[in-house]
């Protein structure tokens, strides 16, 4: 999967969207420090030991790198950066029950608005599995010969 580059310069306002997901009962928000253990939990069993890995470095950034969609209490999706690389956006996951919602969209743009208030110019979303959506939500392009980027020369699990 190719590395994706995104403008973080004339983002699409995100307010909108986050305010019809509040209308619908979806909070978008940082992740608080005393939630780690939960949030964590909640990824590795959604989404695996990688993508729960890179939340738990979310963690240890000052302030937390990590939103989280939140309905009724319960966590439906998050969403990481500056965890496997600097300036990297990702990981991200939204419960399949609550995909095509705009939940992804809300969390991958709030997380792009924090890195643009950090100074970046630009986001890599590093081996993005769906280039279309991070096309159509920001404008995001395919870096080429990027592919396995960062992710080359893994760890067999044995």
């Amino acid at each position: 999967m190719a590395d994706l580059l995104v403008k973080l310069y004339g983002l699409p306002n995100v307010t909108p969207l986050a305010a019809r997901l509040q209308r619908k009962g979806v909070l978008i928000r940082l992740a608080m420090a005393y939630e780690k253990s939960l949030v964590v939990d909640w990824v590795r069993s959604c989404f695996g030991d990688g993508w729960a890995d890179e939340c738990d470095v979310a963690f240890s950034n000052h302030p937390v790198s990590c939103l989280l969609a939140v309905m009724s209490g319960r966590i439906i999706g998050f969403a990481c950066y500056e965890c496997t690389r600097r300036n990297f956006f990702g990981p991200m996951g939204v419960l399949e029950e609550h995909r095509k919602q705009g939940v992804g969209s809300a969390l991958f743009l709030s997380c792009l608005h924090a890195m643009a208030a950090m100074g970046y110019a630009y986001a890599v979303v590093g081996g993005a599995g769906s280039v279309s959506f991070y096309e159509k939500t920001a404008g995001a392009s395919v870096i080429p010969g990027s592919s396995p980027g960062v992710y080359r020369d893994r760890l067999e699990n044995s």
